[in-house]
């Protein structure tokens, strides 16, 4: 079962017209970030403990203990270096809308299943 998840009308509405556009359009490795869009709710004003476009979180993945920092970014910033995973991205979409306190259930790029709970929320910076 995947966490309720919240987004601002304005990411929305900037999200769903670069999914609109033409090298994105019809695009099957970003069905996942509109099924997240499709089922969020949607607010006005982001609450400070919201995950959103270009805010920093700090998680921690529950087997290991181990904690990191990421910033959920627009593509063109994404940045593996700089801790910035695209929106594009599954992770980056799987992200977006949780708030502090949820955890989500991942599958890792090596096929690992983790989980990860939000600790923080913070503007990018």
């Amino acid at each position: 079962m995947k966490p309720e998840i919240t987004i601002t009308a304005c990411d929305l509405d900037r999200l769903e017209m670069l999914l609109a556009m033409p090298p994105n359009r019809g695009r099957s490795d970003l069905d996942g970030l509109r099924d997240e869009l499709a089922r969020a709710t949607v607010v006005d004003t982001a609450p400070d403990h919201l995950i959103t476009l270009s805010r920093r979180a700090r998680f921690r993945e529950e087997t290991s203990g181990r904690e990191y920092e990421l910033t959920l970014a627009w593509p063109h910033e994404a940045s593996a270096a700089e801790g910035k995973v695209s929106i594009f991205s599954p992770a980056g979409s799987a992200l977006l809308g949780l708030s502090i306190g949820q955890q989500i259930d991942w599958q890792t790029p090596e096929g690992h299943a983790i989980r990860l709970t939000v600790l923080a929320v913070s503007p990018a910076g």
